[in-house]
């Protein structure tokens, strides 16, 4: 039977206003201290978590960076691109202390009062670029979900010094600027593997033109199983690049497309997954996966995603070459922005976003 539904929020409109319109977020729900989640998030059946799918025996590969030319590891990456979409990468380049930097900051940036955070909402940010939310499409959604972020899009360092918020502006540039080293060995590779030897300005361009940061924050929740803290999709990046905190939480989708798979936190690693753009890029040959968060009933949670993008202005497609040595395109060429907008303009729904770009 659901609980009964926590009375100050009975009404959508009053909820709306705490929530996203004086930018309390879930953290202010939760915070209150409700007993019984409000009836906004009580999501789906179907798209409940139910723990009897996870695969207990099954987890996602973890590869040792440390030599990341090694024929092995390089052979490691590829096939867990293809196989799985998703790896974990250990002893890689980026600082242990710039990681504990960025997840400090980021629950600094959630520390701020609501007033000073919401100057960064769609309704009061200075920029499209500096965005601070909650859930993911509400206006789209019918259940919504149990999360609140601030998203950053990277265009310039002045630009970031100008607009993004002080109390993380440094950590997180410093976070992506450590991180591209190893966005370029992965993509190096992950080429390699499609025979494609020589990246050229063009092509990196077109793997790694933009890049998008977001501090998502997941705060305690009543009634953990009734939500979600980030319902089933697959992400449009080339690659995600994910800093995990301690607790967990994130699943990923089994190759038996009724079981769910837990990434556990491993110290000092980074999670790392194929977006949709690589797929369509690839042919097909690496793939993006659907994966969710969970809600959390006994501690708050943050992750830190770095997104890997093509430019907005970028015609995705599969590469020339490929189609060349006689493959047959999957894909047609569709504009990265309008493959984006598609994405945010519906609730997540799994992997349905591909089917924009097909022919």
């Amino acid at each position: 039977m659901a609980p009964t539904v926590a009375e100050p929020f009975s009404d959508s409109s009053a909820l709306i206003d705490f929530v996203i319109n004086q930018g309390n977020g879930v953290k202010g729900l939760s915070e209150m201290g409700l007993k019984a989640l409000p009836k906004q998030y009580i999501q789906p059946l179907e798209e409940r978590m139910c723990m009897t799918n996870v695969q207990a025996h099954d987890s996602i590969p973890v590869i040792d960076m440390s030599n990341p030319e090694d024929p092995e590891v390089t052979k490691s990456i590829c096939e867990a691109a293809s196989k799985w979409g998703f790896f974990q990468i250990v002893n890689h380049d980026v600082p242990v202390e710039v990681l504990k930097n960025v997840k400090d900051a980021t629950y600094k940036f959630f520390a701020l009062p609501a007033e000073v955070k919401n100057k960064y909402s769609k309704e009061h940010s200075s920029s499209n670029n500096v965005r601070f939310g909650t859930s993911f499409t509400p206006q789209a959604e019918k259940a919504l979900e149990w999360k609140d972020y601030l998203s950053l899009f990277y265009v310039s360092e002045e630009e970031a010094f100008a607009l993004w918020p002080s109390v993380c502006r440094e950590q997180v540039l410093d976070y992506m600027k450590k991180s591209e080293v190893v966005i370029k060995q992965l993509l190096k590779v992950l080429m390699n593997g499609l025979n494609l030897h020589e990246i050229d300005e063009t092509k990196e361009l077109l793997l790694m033109g933009s890049m998008r940061t977001n501090l998502n924050y997941y705060p305690k929740c009543p009634n953990p199983e009734l939500t979600v803290g980030v319902g089933r999709h697959s992400d449009v990046s080339t690659l995600t690049i994910l800093l995990q905190d301690e607790i967990g939480g994130l699943f990923v989708r089994g190759n038996d497309s009724d079981n769910w798979i837990h990434v556990p936190p491993i110290k000092g690693s980074l999670v790392i997954n194929v977006g949709d753009a690589l797929q369509i890029i690839s042919n097909g040959k690496y793939r993006s996966v659907e994966h969710r968060v969970v809600a959390n009933g006994s501690k708050n949670r943050i992750s830190v995603p770095i997104f890997v993008n093509p430019r907005p202005i970028d015609m995705i497609g599969p590469f020339p070459e490929l189609i060349k040595n006689g493959e047959k395109p999957i894909y047609k060429q569709v504009l990265y922005s309008d493959y984006v907008k598609h994405f945010f303009r519906k609730a997540h729904d799994g992997k349905k976003t591909v089917a924009f770009a097909e022919l």
